[in-house]
């Protein structure tokens, strides 16, 4: 009965929104149409029906494709780390740039590279990989030493151990870090066919429906996009609840810690420098198979030419600040939105768990509607202006936020709460005494896990709307055919992302101790 009430209210709160939107949409009250009404847009829907059979069927098949090969190499990766210590901080390293690596800035060079459905495959595989190789490295790792002796004491071997104890603990850790997946599966499929060269995929669809004034058919689009994220999103997310309650899962620790590889420093400042020269000597051996011209495909030194002896190098360099004054400034900004939104929904989720419910399905739509998808949406309401941009990295950043927040609230010790209201305390002075001042270490965990999907989503709402910054200046030189510009907007983004990610990390370390 209880959880049905809550059903009921949540379900009241939604036509409660829906009924307002249908009003705001019928009047034109926002942005002179730019947000449709509900039936408009499904009325939209139902007109461009014959439309999506071809567009859905490439995108899932690249999507899927991409999902599957990403994943087997995550678990092969993270078995690997949890069985051979030494191996952690290679692969970790690896995982930790994949993860802070914004997509949208490796799509033209991938583009360049290769042909056809593989662009899009690579990026599903980058976006999924890294969630699950935490997933099965902790998984497999943080399992009930007892049961270990038992299967030993029994005459098992390692491999039995590994058979019978630690993938069977680590199964309800993968298929709940699917559920991340599976959105980021589309995400990377739509970056990919949002760069062009393809006739077929939602993205190209979308792409093209850009300049024909037709709002609710692009709302339309951001709709079956969101519904099949959510629907991969919750079909994980209901294998891992059952298997969470079943006897498949061994493990005593739930928790996926994002935290660098321990040890002492040189061990870890050695690793780093292990896991950048794996990268480089991948990066040449790509350029050395695939045979490209010098002209479109450039090494790391060619790209230290480009910015330091070539002729136009001083004019590129200050193009290049002048992108990163732009884009660097907004997505500190929508970083810091996010988590102040983020926390807002957390303490009310902590004061009044009924209030907090009712909104969590919106917040799940922001997790499960890629960000190509909805950047043009957001654009369409906000305009091509700094504040749409904003938006589209506060949409990015939140859920990740939220989700660390709360978590950290929900788990706050209990005598610490009893010392409060022992004195006199109520719900609000335990939050305020207890329960901020221990969230603080996932405050900055999730500022950590937020950084680069700011980054991203300023640089995708710049590649497609507003025609600033770093995206903007990814657009311009597909244009001119600079290719030294392409690939230093590419590797910079990268290393920049990547030393955030490691500044926010060395933070979380400091407030951990």
């Amino acid at each position: 009965m209880k959880n049905f009430s809550r059903f009921a209210r949540g379900t009241f709160v939604v036509l409660i929104v829906l009924a307002i939107w249908e009003v705001l949409g019928r009047l034109e009250l926002v942005g002179q149409g730019a947000l449709p009404a509900p039936t408009q847009i499904l009325a939209q829907l139902w007109k461009d029906r014959s439309d999506y059979p071809p567009h859905l069927s490439v995108t899932l098949k690249s999507a899927g494709t991409g999902f599957l090969i990403g994943n087997i190499i995550a678990i092969i990766a993270g078995a690997i780390s949890a069985r051979f210590r030494f191996a952690e901080t290679l692969l970790r390293g690896l995982g930790m740039s994949l993860f802070a690596v914004p997509l949208i800035a490796i799509v033209p060079v991938l583009l360049l590279a290769f042909t056809g459905t593989i662009p899009r495959i690579i990026l599903a595989a980058m976006a999924v990989y890294f969630p699950t190789y935490i997933a099965t490295m902790n998984g497999m790792r943080n399992v009930d030493p007892r049961l270990v002796d038992v299967v030993m004491v029994a005459g098992g071997s390692s491999t039995d151990v590994l058979r019978w104890i630690r993938v069977r603990s680590a199964l309800p850790h993968i298929v709940s870090a699917f559920r991340v997946a599976a959105p980021a599966a589309l995400l990377g499929t739509l970056l990919a066919e949002f760069g062009g060269g393809t006739r077929w995929g939602l993205g190209t669809y979308l792409l093209g429906s850009l300049g024909q004034a037709n709002p609710s058919r692009l709302w339309s689009i951001g709709l079956v996009a969101t519904a099949v994220a959510a629907s991969a999103y919750m079909m994980f997310a209901i294998l891992g609840a059952r298997l969470s309650r079943s006897s498949m899962s061994a493990t005593v620790e739930t928790s996926l810690p994002m935290g660098g590889a321990s040890g002492p420093w040189w061990k870890r400042v050695g690793g780093g420098i292990i896991s950048a020269g794996v990268v480089l000597g991948l990066w040449a051996l790509v350029l050395s198979i695939l045979d490209m011209s010098p002209v479109v495909a450039k090494s790391p030194l060619a790209i230290v030419r480009y910015l330091t002896t070539d002729p136009r190098a001083s004019e590129s360099r200050s193009r290049l600040f002048d992108a990163y004054s732009e884009t660097l400034p907004l997505a500190l900004i929508g970083l810091l939105c996010g988590l102040a939104a983020a926390l807002l929904l957390a303490v009310i989720l902590s004061l009044r768990p009924a209030l907090g419910r009712a909104v969590l399905p919106f917040a799940l739509v922001s997790q499960t509607m890629p960000l190509p998808a909805l950047t043009p949406l957001i654009v369409l309401v906000f305009g091509r202006s700094i504040l749409a941009t904003v938006v589209v990295c506060v949409s990015v950043t939140f859920f990740p936020s939220f989700v660390t927040i709360s978590q950290a609230l929900a788990t706050t010790s209990p005598a610490a709460i009893d010392v409060v209201r022992v004195s006199g305390g109520g719900r609000l002075k335990s939050l305020r005494f207890v329960g901020l001042p221990g969230a603080v270490p996932a405050m900055v965990t999730a500022a950590r896990l937020a950084a680069p999907r700011a980054l991203l989503g300023v640089m995708i709402a710049e590649y497609l709307a507003t025609g600033n910054g770093l995206g903007n200046l990814l657009n311009e030189s597909r244009g001119r055919l600079d290719y030294g510009m392409i690939w230093t907007v590419a590797t910079t983004s990268v290393l920049v992302a990547v030393l955030i990610t490691q500044l926010f990390g060395l933070a979380e370390k400091l407030t951990r101790k």
